[in-house]
């Protein structure tokens, strides 16, 4: 199902052009990134999607239908910094949020609990890391139990161990079926965290892909065999490799999307030729990123 779609999204403000006809679409499941760097138009659209800011021109739809408080409520959303009541536990400001949004307190433990925060739900909000902050934030937003999940920068300002925690946490997430749509200008981040990305400049989109369909033309194999003109003849007559080439004593293999190393240690196996170096190398987004710039 598609969960999002727009049609040539809008923003100007006097002169500047926020965002210019923007076109795309986001299907249930998705880890969705918006990528571009700072004042490429990410927290705009987001702002207009959330119905914060209104466009100046095209529309867009949520769950097939026009945007209303309904589809807002099947939302949660983090938009810039996480803001709660200083003196207040995590628990207290999560019942203010349960309140605000009608949703009861029946959900309170189990977000608390997803979040990681259980253990100290009882410690005023004053006292928590920038990682914890945000993810409370994470909880509130997660609080009512919406299908759709919208975080703007949630790394943003975090040292590396904040990073690495909210990126395990946005997977855990992730992986209870849940639609997220992740803002972010950390091209690490992007390529870690989500199955889709787009790519914003100056309020225009560059590109929209799939993370591993984008990567697929730079991913490498790296082969090793102690007779390695045995194994190159082998691998020469694999149909599923597209290049081959020798490099520090090693082949290293283009391959189809869909070979695996499984698909090349079984042909290697079948042909009696025995591995000692088998490593798969996954492309970089940055690369991807740069490129897609330098071709617009």
């Amino acid at each position: 199902m598609t969960v999002l779609s727009t049609q040539n999204l809008t923003k100007k403000y006097s002169r500047l052009t926020a965002l210019d006809q923007l076109n795309f679409e986001i299907e249930e499941g998705m880890v969705f990134g918006l990528l571009g760097p700072n004042g490429s138009g990410k927290t705009t659209t987001l702002g207009m999607l959330l119905g914060v800011l209104q466009p100046t021109s095209g529309t867009y739809q949520w769950f097939q239908k026009a945007p209303s408080a309904d589809s807002r409520k099947q939302i949660g959303a983090i938009l810039e910094t996480p803001c709660f009541y200083p003196y207040m536990t995590a628990l207290q400001n999560l019942k203010v949020v349960a309140a605000i949004k009608e949703c009861g307190t029946d959900n309170i433990d189990n977000t608390l609990k997803t979040v990681g925060l259980y253990e100290r739900r009882n410690d005023p909000f004053k006292t928590y890391s920038l990682g914890m902050k945000q993810r409370l934030a994470i909880g509130a937003a997660l609080l009512a139990n919406p299908p759709v999940l919208i975080l703007d920068e949630p790394t943003n300002g975090l040292d590396p161990q904040g990073i690495v925690e909210i990126r395990e946490l946005v997977i855990q997430i992730a992986r209870s079926g849940k639609t997220i749509i992740f803002a972010s200008h950390l091209l690490d981040e992007v390529q870690k965290v989500c199955t889709d990305f787009m790519v914003l400049r100056k309020g225009k989109k560059l590109f929209q892909g799939n993370v591993k369909a984008a990567l697929s033309d730079q991913r490498t194999v790296e082969v090793g065999a102690s007779d390695l003109e045995a194994l190159q003849r082998c691998l020469a007559d694999f149909s599923g490799v597209q290049k081959l080439e020798i490099k520090d004593q090693k082949c290293l293999l283009t391959v189809l999307p869909e070979i695996t190393t499984t698909h090349i240690s079984t042909h290697l196996f079948d042909n009696k030729i025995v591995l000692n170096h088998l490593v798969e190398k996954e492309g970089s987004l940055e690369k991807q990123f740069l490129k897609i710039l330098a071709e617009q």
